[in-house]
């Protein structure tokens, strides 16, 4: 006879799994149970990404996960598959929600003032220090997409995202070692575009 056995605790990625799955069929409440388990990895996110920005910058990163997160949530024709999914498309809500305040903030200056980002966050370029605009990495990023979508996609991940190139190469479903070529190629790419 075997003794029972308390079943195991359900992982952080296992819970945020099942419930993406149930958004569409619990609705509201399993929106409000997923909040609490990504949170804080939307925060880091967050923080991660204006943490090269000026030091006025008006967004908190509170704002922006729950404004990202209120993007998230709100969209009915996604099929979730998992937690790196979710976090795939997290970054691209952080993106939106930067790339929009930044517009907003350069439109409300006549053109000026727009949000810089460091180099070093995530592209790890040599001219690291020096800060970029968000909206000419937008631009540029836009540019890249148009040469190839999936080098954009991995740098949107790696970058907005934070996702690691494991994690990159589950979401977009190919080889670990392509993406690690497409992110060295992209980092140089966009280093020469932003220069």
């Amino acid at each position: 006879m075997t003794p029972n056995r308390d079943p195991q605790p359900e992982s952080n990625a296992g819970a945020v799994t099942r419930l993406l799955g149930e958004i569409e069929s619990r609705g509201p409440g399993a929106v409000e149970a997923l909040f609490p388990l990504v949170y804080d990895e939307l925060r880091r996110l967050a923080q991660h990404q204006l943490g090269g920005e000026r030091a006025d910058h008006t967004l908190q990163a509170t704002a922006l996960v729950n404004e990202a997160y209120l993007k998230l949530v709100g969209q009915t024709r996604v099929d979730w598959q998992n937690r790196a999914h979710f976090m795939a498309v997290a970054a691209q809500a952080i993106r939106r929600v930067l790339v929009d305040h930044a517009r907003h903030r350069a439109r409300d200056k006549r053109g000026g003032g727009a949000p810089h980002l460091s180099l070093t966050s995530g592209l790890e370029v040599a001219d690291g220090n020096r800060p970029i605009d968000l909206l000419d990495m937008e631009d540029a990023l836009d540019r890249l997409a148009q040469e190839d979508p999936t080098k954009a996609k991995v740098v949107e991940l790696r970058f907005f995202g934070g996702l690691t190139n494991e994690e990159v190469a589950a979401v977009i479903d190919t080889s670990l070692r392509t993406v690690e070529r497409h992110w060295q190629y992209s980092r140089a790419w966009l280093f020469r575009e932003l220069s």
